[in-house]
């Protein structure tokens, strides 16, 4: 919730601070989402950018609880490959599987190595 709370106003997901927070150029932020960097900045509020955004939130939140710190989920999301994947899961998240990410978190977390 911290992640969420520290990027959020009036409930929505404000991609310059999200950006900011995972160390990332916007431009880089918006190819992971895989929204156009117009939409990203004129059209924030929009329930497509809103949702892609927050797939990405959801994984950095539920890696964040595992990890116990913030930075190392952050780490861990942009320069980690995952075991059986053989890419990170920012790479995956760009390719549209960000539900293989969350799979990947959830067998983590009943210990099964990843």
């Amino acid at each position: 919730a911290a992640f969420l709370d520290s990027i959020s106003e009036a409930d929505l997901i404000v991609p310059r601070r999200m950006a900011d927070r995972l160390c990332l150029p916007l431009s880089r932020l918006s190819e992971l989402a895989g929204i156009s960097p117009y939409a990203m900045t004129s059209r924030a509020e929009s329930s497509d950018v809103q949702a892609k955004l927050g797939e990405i939130v959801q994984i950095i939140a539920r890696a964040t609880e595992m990890a116990g710190d913030e930075q190392k989920a952050i780490f861990w999301f942009k320069d980690q490959p995952i075991v059986g994947f053989g890419r990170t899961a920012a790479q995956l998240v760009q390719q549209g599987q960000s539900e293989a990410v969350l799979w990947t978190l959830e067998s983590m977390e009943q210990g099964v190595y990843a």
